[in-house]
């Protein structure tokens, strides 16, 4: 059995907890045992992917589902899946219990905490160089990406800065905005090392197939820069992270594809709304823009008109920790946000143009060049609709429709409330976002 595989079985298990609980299992191994050896603590942190991926309580669900309900790219097919059908109501209707909420919560606190622990035993237990950058950069990979989840999705956010045990104080709170930066930090801290020490041999192997960590810590911090309104750092990140090199979440006949196999598989708790993405008028995509082929089924069973297609086909299709399109986006948005329209009307135009074949994904509308537009307000509006086309079921639509300034009306809600066992065990825990 290889290293993923293992540690998806056991790793995954990640229960909605609030950030001041000890998450050690009292009938297993101390914290010590599990991290006392280099290929223990390597597989702690292959452990970290399986975390984020598994199932419906992983992130990669929870907050493709949210996202995508919340801003009405998605409806629920069968509101028997109640915590699903809460957040298609919206507003009041969602409640501190609904289960989406919970992982979103519980997973990411989990994720983090245990990066913190890999990273806090590696100076100690490993010797070799270069494995130890292996271990600190894919810790940190999922520790920041971790992080900005939560900050999506809720207003604000632990300040954890170790990780909770018995008789620890319950943790304090920041603003998402300065979530977003502590994750860039995170990231930074990584590709220093990396920089000064790269990736060993010997850690190679522990590491599942598909993700490239390098690029995958410049493009999140481009995203994570992005988000808290650093522009420069954004640009600079987005800079390096490839265009032209595939880096994925992979999965196999263990673990699967979460959204294929819950959704896309079974039509049994959300589906694409239509081709419309859930955008509204004025933001709709052109029929002829060939990313409608590439995310959309066109009826795909005999109650439905739409389904959704992309990176969601197959048991074991990968799923890209980021787009290339993205990263171009992002530089397009952060001109914009400093007023330079013609440089971001550029980088706009190379996602708009852009072939299919051009991608390395597949990813490309294939349309005629915007020739201008009238200010870096309109820039805005039509980049906005550009990053909901090429990153649809990215799991950014909230952050990118709160960012943008879009009506509330295009939104069930605009964050979440905090889980009740966050509330009931943390008296530090921020009041309920009225939507």
């Amino acid at each position: 059995m290889n290293h993923y595989i293992k540690y998806c079985l056991i790793g995954a298990m990640a229960l909605a907890a609030a950030c001041s609980k000890n998450f050690a299992d009292p009938s297993g191994p101390s914290f010590d045992q599990v991290y006392s050896s280099p290929a223990a603590i390597a597989d702690a942190v292959v452990g970290l992917q399986a975390t984020f991926v598994k199932d419906r309580t992983g992130l990669l669900y929870n907050s493709v589902t949210a996202g995508s309900i919340l801003t009405g790219e998605t409806f629920v097919t069968n509101t028997g899946n109640v915590d699903e059908a809460q957040l298609q109501t919206g507003g009041v209707a969602v409640l501190n219990t609904n289960s989406v909420i919970n992982q979103l919560w519980g997973t990411s606190n989990r994720i983090i905490a245990e990066s913190n622990r890999i990273l806090a035993a590696a100076p100690k237990v490993i010797t070799d160089e270069g494995f130890a950058s292996g271990v600190i950069a894919y810790a940190s990979l999922y520790k920041a990406w971790a992080i900005g989840v939560q900050a999506m999705f809720f207003e604000q956010v632990p300040d954890t800065t170790g990780f909770p045990g018995p008789g620890t104080a319950p943790v304090t709170f920041i603003s998402g905005q300065a979530g977003y930066r502590k994750a860039v930090g995170v990231l930074d801290n990584a590709i220093t090392r990396l920089s000064a020490t790269p990736i060993g041999s010997t850690f190679t192997p522990y590491v599942p197939a598909g993700v490239n960590i390098l690029n995958s810590l410049y493009a999140l911090k481009a995203r994570y820069a992005l988000f808290a309104g650093d522009y420069d750092v954004a640009m600079a990140a987005a800079d390096r992270a490839s265009l032209t090199a595939q880096s994925t979440l992979n999965f196999n006949d263990q673990v699967n594809n979460p959204i294929y196999f819950l959704v896309a598989a079974t039509n049994n708790i959300f589906q694409a709304t239509d081709s419309t993405m859930g955008l509204p008028n004025g933001f709709k995509p052109d029929p002829a823009d060939k990313r409608l082929a590439f995310y959309l089924l066109r009826n795909p069973s005999a109650s439905l008109k739409w389904g959704i297609k992309g990176f969601w086909t197959s048991t074991t299709q990968p799923i890209p920790v980021y787009l290339p399109g993205e990263m171009t986006l992002i530089k397009a948005e952060c001109y914009a946000r400093k007023g330079d329209v013609v440089n971001g009307l550029l980088e706009l135009n190379k996602i708009v143009t852009k072939q299919p074949s051009g991608d390395v994904y597949g990813v490309g509308a294939g349309l005629t060049a915007i020739s201008s537009v009238a200010s870096p307000a309109a820039l805005l509006d039509s980049i906005y609709k550009h990053r909901r086309i090429e990153l649809y079921l990215g799991g950014q639509e909230l952050e990118d429709s709160r960012r943008f300034g879009r009506p509330a009306s295009e939104r069930k809600r605009t964050f979440f409330p905090y889980p009740l066992v966050e509330r009931n065990d943390n008296p530090n825990t921020p009041a309920d976002p009225a939507q």
